[in-house]
């Protein structure tokens, strides 16, 4: 019976599996019309986030035709300071949809009618959903140029494939649009995690970290690296994948974790809903990437962890060496267009009565199991993690030191910024002072490990200021009273910018960051496109809304998050 039930829901996920791999894999063309050079591909490992797609380069440069992949119709037209920036999204009659985002500019018809409800709207932000038949587009036809606009970090397109009815990203290069990859991916680490306090890795509990030798798809561990472990373990993995014609490292698709010839972990990145994303978090070994920088990717699933990328898990990925005796393991990774590399290594397991010095548990820490509400206070701070937010059980610990002139609390040590969190806690703060008249003004305020100040949205509650919080760190009470600074870039009052194409204004806010901008010309709003990435907002000359060859007046306010509110005035001839 075990067997049978066993293999229904091996049955299950398999099925779950296939149901993301398309059955015509040609239906879609390159969105750009220049050869598709990767520099990220889906899947790609970021903190908080898996990638939802591909990123193509633009060869270092915007304004490159982007055309629709298959016949469709817009339903989507999306303008932001950050994320995506001008973003279109397709639907097609296969049920999949296309996004293109970080675009520079859409077609004429449809910037026009993006530009008409901006200013509609008075907002430069806008998300629009026309009818089905206001933007019908064929295949192969123009619909936008590429850009860095949104969160983009250089020039390029990012291209996306979901599925109609849910939104889930799928993993576009389970098509076929002309991506080239005959290179096998390349595993450079294992890493090896005992489980419990009990576990010893080669008489250690501690982590271990082995650099592999070989390549061309064969993997091992030197000779001098003899592993041995007692009690319960689990694996990790340093790998990448590359793609022909382009230096970029990029995540690899699939990982199987074998024990004596027996699977007992796997991991396919055909697709995944957003709601999972945040997952990553987990999957990757996050103290190490915090600490050294690199992505380790665990063969073992923390118990908090629910992303559906697990496809046939024994008992977490976790392996109880404990019968003395010598047991081969093999870790399989491939890429989407199933090139494969494998590290093959020997195990020794050491039975309970050799095992010794186990790590103690630190009596100054509050055990918080990962499924259920935690809680903890203490003098002037309060911690509220809900259930679903750990991933792991967390030996959590606190401390506080006395807060410096400009903090208005103690500097409270919430755990540690190595160990992450699915959802949000609320963490509340008493202030040991509040100054006259200043108390909307206040916020917590978290201090990177760089020092560097990331403000939180704060509300007052009892006496204490609370904000939910999506990490652990150093927190303390600060306050903003310093309106936003407005720099005109050389605009001055009476300035003649006959000729010009453009005015660019720089805002920035010290603290708790731009709210809103209100800008207008002659007494009418004006679209002034919010470049966030670098406080730039830039207004376009528009003949058709402002009297070309005269004077006009440029009003411009910008207020923070805590209300706080510069202005800026001037005339000027264009």
């Amino acid at each position: 019976m075990m067997l049978l039930i066993r293999f229904f829901i091996f049955s299950i996920l398999v099925y779950s599996t296939l149901n993301d791999i398309p059955k015509n894999k040609s239906i879609f063309i390159s969105p750009l019309k220049i050869p598709q050079v990767l520099s990220s591909n889906f899947g790609e490992l970021r903190i908080d986030h898996f990638h939802s797609g591909l990123d193509i380069k633009t060869q270092g440069v915007t304004g490159k035709e982007v055309v629709a992949s298959a016949n469709g119709f817009i339903y989507r037209i999306s303008v932001s300071p950050g994320g995506f920036g001008n973003a279109l999204y397709i639907r097609h009659p296969s049920g999949y949809s296309t996004v293109y985002g970080h675009l520079d500019s859409f077609t004429p018809e449809i910037e026009e009618y993006v530009r008409t409800r901006q200013y509609e709207n008075k907002n430069f932000t806008i998300t629009l959903f026309p009818a089905k038949e206001e933007f019908p587009v064929k295949q192969g036809e123009l619909i936008a140029y590429s850009g860095n606009s949104g969160g983009s970090g250089g020039p390029h397109l990012h291209y996306e494939i979901r599925k109609s009815d849910s939104e889930k990203p799928i993993n576009p290069l389970l098509f076929e649009f002309g991506i080239v990859d005959n290179i096998k991916p390349i595993i450079e680490k294992l890493v090896i995690y005992p489980i419990n306090r009990h576990s010893l890795v080669n008489n250690r509990n501690s982590i271990r970290k082995i650099n592999v030798s070989g390549g061309h798809g064969v993997y091992f561990i030197p000779a001098d690296n003899e592993i041995s472990i007692s009690g319960l373990a689990g694996f990790g993995i340093k790998a990448y994948d590359m793609l022909n014609d382009s230096p970029n490292k990029c995540a690899v698709y699939s990982i199987e974790l074998s024990i004596d010839s027996i699977s007992i972990f796997k991991y396919i990145m055909d697709g995944f809903p957003f709601t999972e994303s945040r997952y990553v978090n987990s999957h990757i070994d996050y103290e190490t990437f915090m600490k050294e920088d690199i992505y380790i990717e665990r063969t073992f699933v923390l118990p908090g962890d629910k992303l559906s990328a697990y496809k046939y898990v024994t008992n977490r990925g976790i392996f109880n060496f404990n019968d003395d005796k010598s047991h081969n393991a093999e870790i399989i990774v491939t890429d989407a267009n199933n090139n494969k590399s494998s590290l093959s290594f020997r195990i020794k397991a050491q039975s309970e009565n050799q095992k010794s010095g186990a790590s103690l548990i630190d009596q100054n820490v509050q055990v918080m199991p990962y499924d259920r509400t935690n809680k903890f206070s203490s003098e002037n701070i309060s911690v509220n993690i809900p259930s679903g937010a750990l991933y792991d059980t967390l030996y959590f610990s606190y401390k506080k030191e006395n807060g410096t002139n400009e903090m208005l609390s103690d500097l409270h040590y919430i755990h540690n910024t190595s160990t992450p969190v699915q959802k949000a806690y609320t963490l509340s703060i008493k202030p040991t002072s509040i100054p006259a008249g200043k108390g909307s003004k206040m916020l917590i305020v978290q201090l990177d490990d760089d020092r560097k100040k990331i403000a939180t949205k704060s509300t007052w509650d009892e006496g204490y200021l609370k904000a939910d919080v999506l990490s652990f760190g150093r927190f303390f009470i600060g306050i903003d009273t310093i309106a936003p600074v407005i720099s005109a870039n050389g605009l001055f009052m009476g300035a003649n910018l006959t000729g010009k194409k453009e005015i660019k204004i720089m805002i920035k806010d010290e603290l708790s960051g731009i709210k809103s901008y209100e800008p207008s010309i002659d007494g009418n709003w004006a679209l002034f496109e919010y470049d966030q990435k670098n406080d730039l907002l830039i207004y376009k000359f528009d003949e058709t809304r402002i009297t070309k060859g005269t004077k006009h007046n440029l009003f411009l306010r910008v207020t923070d998050n805590k209300d706080n509110f510069s202005t800026y005035n001037c005339n000027f001839t264009w």
